[in-house]
């Protein structure tokens, strides 16, 4: 599991399951958001944004009545996600599922609190999985991302382009994948064409990750001047009802402190810091950092922070 350290603290460690055949391309890399679309604000704020708070699963129908897109390379339906911020690390599992030899090619832009971009997920990233005792063929892949501190939620824009609608997916012939179940000679059969095309079903899973170094959302020093951003309504045709919003954000450091740390507990907690951090594991830093901060610590916010950044 490779876990790279960017100026923007982008922490990726991209888990998913690749088969012989249909790996993914070598050259995804969800910190580079300069290969992502460019959207207005204007019409990210006019979609409809669906809150999903984990542990949930949600299918997502994409068809004419959904929510559009055309902008640049984006073309026709889109789904889009906002997802708690306040609840540490997230795992989010999407599969586009195949039918009819036809399926979405999905790409996920994540968007942090301001709605910038933080992270991009191409097509490519989502590869071919074989069936299961209790699923389909599909296209899927699994993000892991941690929002920093002070972010109410993240956002995931998921959408298809003219350029994957004029691609092709391939899926495992059924006589290969019965003889492989039988334990049989694997048949010399061609594997069937799936066409890409603008409608299909959408499969998430999201759920609360602890112990994960991840890819943070978000940039840790937030601007005074920062305005809350009004994104659309929160109603969205989907096949399940909505999970209802996340909670507000509890203040990212205690209002009051009821006497000052002793040195020796402000340094155990500070080294601890740096340990999760060198160790890639953000998110027990930052616990490390809220609990030091509950007891009083004056010194683990900025601990965390040049930590982060490489100066700790």
């Amino acid at each position: 599991m490779k876990k790279h350290l960017l100026a923007l603290c982008l922490f990726p460690a991209l888990s998913f399951t690749v088969l012989p055949g249909f790996a993914a391309s070598p050259s995804v890399n969800p910190q580079n958001v300069a290969t992502a679309p460019s959207v207005s604000p204007d019409k990210l704020q006019r979609l409809s944004w669906l809150p999903l708070t984990p542990p949930v699963s949600q299918d997502i129908m994409l068809d004419a009545a959904s929510a559009t897109l055309n902008e640049g390379d984006i073309s026709g339906p889109v789904a889009a996600v906002t997802l708690p911020a306040d609840q540490g690390s997230l795992e989010v599992t999407l599969a586009s599922i195949m039918k009819d030899q036809q399926v979405y090619a999905p790409n996920v832009l994540v968007l942090d609190s301001q709605l910038q971009p933080a992270a991009f997920f191409p097509s490519s990233y989502f590869t071919y999985q074989k069936p299961g005792i209790i699923a389909t063929n599909r296209l899927e892949g699994t993000m892991k991302l941690t929002p920093v501190l002070g972010q109410k939620q993240i956002y995931l824009l998921i959408y298809t382009t003219t350029r994957d609608l004029a691609q092709t997916s391939t899926m495992i012939n059924p006589a290969k994948l019965y003889a492989e179940g039988a334990s049989n000679a694997i048949p010399d059969v061609p594997d069937p064409i799936v066409r890409h095309v603008s409608s299909g079903t959408l499969s998430l899973k999201v759920k609360s990750e602890q112990n994960s170094g991840n890819i943070m959302i978000g940039k840790l020093f937030g601007s005074d001047s920062a305005k809350p951003v009004v994104v659309g309504s929160n109603n969205a045709a989907v096949s399940q009802p909505l999970a209802p919003s996340a909670a507000p954000l509890p203040a990212p450091a205690p209002a009051a402190k009821a006497e000052p740390m002793l040195n020796d507990t402000e340094k155990y907690f500070n080294d601890g810091i740096r340990k999760a951090v060198k160790a890639g594991d953000i998110d027990k830093a930052l616990k490390l950092m809220n609990e030091a901060e509950r007891l009083g610590s004056s010194s683990a916010r900025a601990t965390f922070i040049s930590s982060v950044k490489g100066k700790g």
